[in-house]
């Protein structure tokens, strides 16, 4: 996990490469008081430990609390060492969080989250869900990130969301650098292999996150052989890897960066032991004669 390198401001960062692996700031946000603030503060403090350069957050995460918590604990590092990204079309109230597509949403959305940052620009800026609003991200939001882009206040353009057929929409109507794709390509949901094929052939780079699924952890944690614990499907594949002597996660961390488009893996914790144990895992090689495994990939394959 090495630290990025960042484009000149005004760039077009076409084949832009994110880390490897990078925090999800959405548990770091959601850590209640009265220590979530020190809670979040060792959290990051772990990942960075760990080696972890690539921190990822939203304005929606605990309402703005998320980036005040890596703001506060990423300035006591180098600027040039780590890269954030962050999201923009919520603006938060004190009634919630507003959805604002528009210019001057979108303006006020990233600059109030650089603030809580502590930042003066941000590595990517990610259009996030905008749903209905769709058009408005594409005639408005898009419009302005490049012109703020132009200006330094951020190096890279994605779209973020949970749905890849729209994101797919997104990566053809636009020349985004990067998307955030929350599920639908793991070990056992490869719904979103057509938007990475693009991704590919556009030179977009694909950030996924969600790869630890209920499935994966559930088995992990329970060795009994009751497979109402988990999908059964799951536990087949864990079968295999353990055989070649890896964890069903392992396995299911290092899975998406075996397609081309993928760059980066984005993975959530809310304890500094969660983050030290994930990073263990992905610093763990997997055997490459475990993907030629032939029930491996008739597992892999089934829809």
């Amino acid at each position: 996990m090495t630290a990025p390198s960042h484009a000149p401001p005004g760039r077009v960062t076409r084949k832009f490469r994110p880390p490897r692996f990078g925090l999800g700031g959405s548990p770091i946000g959601n850590l209640p008081a009265p220590d979530g603030d020190a809670r979040a503060t060792s959290t990051i403090d772990a990942a960075y430990g760990a080696g972890i350069r690539f921190f990822d957050t939203s304005p929606a995460y605990g309402l703005g609390v998320s980036e005040r918590r890596f703001g506060t604990a990423l300035a006591r590092h180098p600027r040039g060492e780590y890269l954030v990204s962050t999201k923009v079309g919520g603006i938060v109230t004190g009634r919630g969080l507003r959805v604002d597509f528009s210019a001057a949403g979108i303006r006020q959305s990233l600059t109030e989250s650089l603030e809580r940052l502590r930042l003066d620009s941000i590595d990517i800026a990610f259009i996030q869900d905008p749903g209905e609003d769709w058009q408005q991200a594409i005639d408005e939001a898009y419009p302005v990130l490049h012109e703020l882009r132009r200006q330094g206040v951020l190096h890279a353009i994605g779209a973020a969301m949970d749905d890849w057929q729209q994101l797919d929409r997104f990566v053809r109507a636009t020349e985004v650098d990067t998307v955030l794709l929350a599920g639908q390509y793991s070990l056992l949901d490869q719904s979103a292999l057509p938007l990475l094929d693009r991704c590919k052939a556009r030179e977009v780079a694909a950030i996924v996150s969600g790869v630890l699924t209920p499935e994966v952890l559930q088995i992990d944690r329970s060795k009994s052989a009751n497979v109402a614990v988990a999908n059964v499907r799951a536990r087949r594949i864990a079968a295999v890897c353990e055989a070649y002597g890896v964890s069903l996660p392992q396995v299911a961390l290092a899975f998406p960066s075996r397609h081309p488009a993928v760059t980066s893996v984005l993975i959530g914790a809310a304890s500094p032991a969660e983050i030290r144990a994930d990073a263990a895992l992905v610093r763990q090689p997997v055997p490459a004669s475990l993907w030629a495994d032939q029930e491996l990939r008739k597992l892999l394959t089934v829809s």
